[in-house]
């Protein structure tokens, strides 16, 4: 089996149902269409805007996305289908954000059908009325979706065969490690690995700085394969998300942040055979940018491959809600 078609299948919880009718479609806890505007980012680099290569990436389009929706932001995560155009967003405060990508040729343009509802427990309803927020990873194979919850370092699991995102989510059992992460340094990134390549089954939780005693970032194997492993801390960056690569890579986007230095970004390219029980793992960093490019609070990084053969990577940012950031819809091709 190769690898891209088990990829493929991992994502079949983007598929929204057909609408339901009657008294559920007026409920509470009903999704909720928006409308989200989205303006062109024609570069990325803002000291030259005829550059098109960073890296092993190329820029093929970006939009600042805004919307009079207030619950519109703070996206922490995306999944995409296997055509790039249909996603699944997290918010960081425990919503679910639903639509589809719209194209002119490779350019994305704006974003369609936009539903927001919220994340509900297992009781049914709203992981806010539990005081569950920091919602920061998420991770789909088939039709189930694990979300990492940052603020109580717990993981959903919910089922989008029932109900799509109106799916009441249960907790899973985790190693002890992951309950003791510091509070707002939790599980930040999570990835399941399909059938067809090393630890399949397994689901890859790893934290935000959650610091061994060597000072390098703590992660999970959680599943069919259970262990400890770290991933070296270089430079002061911090996990913000992770995504398999078809070809098996994990590729894992990074994020730092100081008063004097800025915001800065990079992707670093991990062999998942390393990703072994006790395994300190590295791997090279294949983009950097810092704010002289085109970036934001980058916290989640999805691939799809083109029906021309282009590996595309989205990645998207968190505003925090606030004023003085944005939310940023990028594209690139992988150029291997």
């Amino acid at each position: 089996m190769t690898a891209m078609p088990a990829i493929a299948a991992a994502q079949t919880a983007v598929q929204r149902p057909p609408k339901q009718t009657g008294p559920d479609e007026f409920s509470v806890t009903a999704p909720v269409s928006i409308e989200v505007n989205a303006r062109p980012l024609p570069s990325f680099d803002t000291r030259d805007r005829s550059r098109l290569r960073f890296g092993e990436l190329e820029y093929r389009s970006g939009l600042i996305l805004t919307s009079r929706f207030r619950g519109f932001g703070g996206l922490s995560g995306l999944r995409l289908d296997a055509k790039g155009e249909r996603f699944i967003a997290i918010s960081d405060k425990g919503g679910w954000f639903t639509g589809r990508i719209v194209y002119k040729g490779r350019e994305m343009t704006g974003l369609d059908d936009v539903e927001a509802s919220p994340m509900l427990g297992p009781d049914g309803k709203p992981i806010t009325s539990r005081g569950w927020f920091d919602t920061e990873a998420f991770a789909l194979d088939g039709s189930l979706v694990y979300v990492g919850l940052e603020r109580v370092n717990q993981i959903l699991r919910f089922d989008f065969a029932k109900g799509f995102t109106r799916a009441h989510g249960e907790l899973i059992q985790l190693p002890l490690g992951v309950r003791k992460l510091p509070y707002n340094k939790g599980i930040e990134a999570l990835v399941v690995v399909p059938k067809g390549l090393p630890l399949a089954g397994t689901l890859i939780a790893i934290s935000e700085r959650g610091l061994d005693a060597q000072g390098n970032i703590t992660a999970f194997l959680i599943g069919k394969t259970l262990g400890l492993f770290s991933i070296r801390r270089t430079d002061n960056f911090d996990v913000s998300d992770a995504v398999l690569l078809p070809s098996g890579s994990l590729l894992l986007l990074e994020r730092k942040f100081s008063w004097l230095g800025g915001v800065g970004i990079r992707i670093r390219r991990v062999a998942l055979a390393s990703l072994v029980p006790g395994a300190v793992i590295d791997g090279p960093s294949i983009f950097e940018a810092d704010l002289g490019h085109e970036i934001d609070n980058m916290e989640g990084i999805d691939v799809h491959v083109t029906p021309e053969g282009d590996t595309v990577l989205t990645l998207v940012s968190d505003d925090n809600f606030s004023m003085i950031q944005r939310n940023l819809l990028l594209q690139f091709t992988l150029v291997e």
